[in-house]
């Protein structure tokens, strides 16, 4: 197998990068299911271990197109999945969330069948359910540590506040949140607090959903159901704004003989050994640039360049959706 840089995740090894699975299933429009097998293969024969999936995605489709890979190759697989949010019955989108003790017991079966597997390296909650106190979720996917049926478990989208209490009752290996050059939010109290409790952190969606590889300039490039036309940062005045920092990077990455995807993902990569970003795609093509970003090296004033971009626009048109950060 190829060497690729590694990083730690609590007891689990790594690859520096790992392979968001998310949109080979639903929120981006229409996929190719033969080209994302090939991408989950292709990222593996490359030195990629760590793969990235929820209950959520596709409401299970996505964790059945991952097992369909890990029947023949488990043994090369760190796999990670995530259970709380409750998809509609219709879209397949977020519908509500559920971190009870209850549905954890639920969920982490259904997991284990889709991605036909024994143990789930591991395992988060998808975002923190205010009407349920943090402890009983944890408490519950502590019981399957003890169990075997996981072995780390993490938070995703969580608190200060909520990160301190889930680490009082078992480890917590990893905080998955939104982080990329567009997204700066959490860098102020959450990664200090990470990192004093010792909790890797794994940014989703380090290209900014697309926009910072500088290969969309419109909406209109986005197929009809593409959930990103609905977000605020791809609207407007605000993509136009957007768009020419990406410009921005694009003069740097020419300069550099790279491509702005690379470069939005080697600036998260400098930002610590403890981050390990997961760049999602369903394509070869787009992974092979993306996995390049291990060999870009930036400079300090490059970094400071970068460090000095502000997006325009909220994550979300609902930013309740990471409302665990207050639980």
């Amino acid at each position: 197998m190829p060497t690729f840089p590694h990083r730690k995740l609590g007891d689990l090894s790594v690859s520096a990068l790992g392979l968001g699975c998310m949109g080979m299933s639903n929120a981006y429009g229409p996929a190719d299911r033969t080209e994302s097998l090939a991408t989950i293969n292709a990222a593996l024969d490359a030195g990629v271990n760590f793969l990235d999936t929820a209950e959520l995605y596709g409401a299970g489709h996505n964790e059945s197109l991952v097992g369909e890979v890990l029947k023949h190759r488990r043994d090369e697989v760190v796999i990670a999945t995530k259970f709380g949010i409750t998809p509609h019955p219709e879209t397949k989108m977020p519908n509500g969330l559920d971190g009870s003790a209850a549905n954890a017991r639920r969920a982490i079966d259904g997991s284990l069948q889709r991605l036909g597997v024994d143990v789930i390296d591991l395992y988060y909650l998808h975002r923190v359910d205010p009407e349920v106190p943090i402890e009983e979720s944890v408490g519950a996917m502590a019981e399957f540590v003890t169990a075997g049926k996981v072995r780390a478990l993490g938070l995703s989208e969580a608190s200060p506040e909520a990160l301190r209490r889930a680490a009082a009752v078992h480890p917590i290996a990893a905080l998955q949140s939104e982080w990329s050059l567009f997204s700066r939010d959490l860098e102020d109290e959450i990664v200090p607090t990470a990192r004093e409790l010792g909790i890797a952190l794994v940014p989703y969606s380090p290209l900014g959903r697309g926009l910072l590889t500088g290969a969309i300039a419109a909406t209109t490039d986005l197929a009809d159901n593409d959930f990103r036309r609905t977000l605020p940062r791809w609207q407007a005045e605000n993509l136009d704004r957007n768009l020419a920092l990406v410009q921005r990077i694009r003069d740097l990455a020419d300069d550099l003989s790279t491509s702005p995807g690379r470069i939005a993902l080697a600036w998260l990569l400098a930002q610590g050994d403890d981050v390990v970003p997961i760049p999602g795609t369903r394509r070869r093509t787009n992974l092979e640039d993306n996995l390049g970003a291990v060999d870009v090296r930036l400079s300090e004033t490059a970094l400071a360049s970068l460090d000095a971009l502000v997006a325009s626009g909220d994550r979300y048109p609902d930013m309740a959706w990471v409302a665990g950060r207050s639980a």
